[in-house]
Parts: C-alpha cells; structure tokens; sequence
C-alpha cells in the first residue's frame, strides 16, 4: 500500500471516531495548535485504536510519514512508538518524531516504557532532549525524568539539571514546576532546599509551591510551610 492510502484509510479511522462536542473542549487546552488540525478523538478510543493497529503492517507505513496533518494523527504515532520492543529503535525514533510535536498533550502522552529496561542509557538521551533549542523536545525530557528518575534512580543532579534550565517558554517552565511539585512529594527532603534557597526563576518557584500545595501527596504540614515560601514577584 502507498503512503498516500495508509494515510487517507488512518484519517478515515480516526474521523469516524470524531467527537465533536469533545473536539470542541479540547481545543480550548491547546492554545498552540491549529484548530483546523483537531479531528476531536478521545484518548481511550485511541488507545484502543492504536493497540489494534500496531498489530498491522501498515503502522510501520505510517509512522514513517512525517510530518503528519492532524493533531490526533501525532498522538497516534506516539501511541505507536510506545508499543516498540527494540530499545535503540525506540531512541531513533523519538529522535525524529519529538521536533514534529507542536504542543503539550502530545508530548505528554508519550511514555514509552521500553526505556524503563535501560534506565542508565536512556538518562543520557534525557539530558540530550533537556538541552535542546525546541520547546516540546525540553519538556519530554524533563517529563522522562519526572517518570522514571525519582524514586530507585533518583540522584541528586537531575533536579539540579531542571533547575539551571532557563526559558521563556511557558510549557518548559510548567514542566519544570510539575517536575519539582512531583519531586517534593516522592524526594522532599532532598528537593525543598530548591524552594528554601531560591534556586529557580520567582514564576516557576511559586508556580512549584501552587501545584504541591494542590497535590494530595503533600502532607498538611508540608503545605503549610510551603506558604511560607512563596515568593512575591
């Protein structure tokens, strides 16, 4: 099958699976992308979808199209990634699909588990990612290090890799807060120093305090010294 029918037979899949009404709120979320591009398909439909297509030899076809022109055409591909069994081939093709993700949702739908069997290899592909110059390869990375490096693989550079970085991009500096609000409730002791000596930008410094203090993992006590660090701008 040619490249032009795997992906007019994907678009077809995915328009059957279209909800408008949630087509409709979802685009609210992502301000970056076009709305033209939003199909309105629900994550558990996809996934499903995905399961059953990653089976196919058609999915190999597809995910070698790039760029895609749907918004849910890119999370199907991520989606797809994920189901890889060969680790290098799981780095490669992150490596061409991430400078194709244009907004936060994407981005963090991709989880791709395989990694977790490599953890002292794949930490060097995240500090890559986290050095890079497009907004969406940043905050896959630091994701990667949320997920997979705060707890048996945790060191302390990693949150001193998230805290040197500086952007004036509002989805890296969200991450860096969520990485850091996620770092509190599974490393406190090793993390609240961050907060107490001021080592990040006033925005994401007090953006980490807003989302710890909404996070039910954060003890009572915690969040009431978590106040008291608030900085005003």
């Amino acid at each position: 099958m040619n490249k032009k029918a795997v992906i007019d037979n994907i678009q077809k899949e995915l328009f059957a699976m279209q909800d408008t009404g949630y087509r409709d709120f979802h685009m609210k979320l992502m301000p970056t992308v076009d709305p033209e591009r939003v199909i309105g398909v629900r994550t558990p439909a996809l996934r499903a979808f995905a399961k059953k297509y990653g089976k196919t030899e058609e999915a190999k076809q597809f995910v070698e199209v790039l760029p895609h022109q749907y918004y849910e055409e890119n999370n199907l591909h991520g989606l797809l990634l994920e189901q890889g069994k060969n680790y290098e081939k799981c780095v490669k093709d992150l490596d061409r699909f991430l400078p194709y993700v244009d907004n936060w949702a994407t981005c963090d739908l991709l989880a791709v588990k395989i990694v977790k069997k490599h953890l002292d290899l794949f930490i060097k592909e995240v500090y890559r990612w986290m050095e890079s110059e497009h907004t969406y390869t940043i905050r896959f990375g630091i994701n990667m290090l949320m997920r997979y490096y705060l707890e048996d693989e945790f060191k302390l550079e990693y949150p001193e890799k998230v805290a040197a970085i500086r952007s004036e991009e509002y989805y890296v500096n969200m991450m860096r807060a969520w990485y850091f609000a996620t770092a509190l409730a599974k490393q406190y002791e090793a993390i609240i120093p961050y907060l107490e000596e001021k080592r990040m930008d006033t925005w994401t410094h007090n953006k980490t305090i807003q989302k710890a203090i909404e996070s039910y993992r954060i003890t009572p006590e915690q969040k009431v010294y978590l106040r008291t660090l608030r900085v005003k701008k």
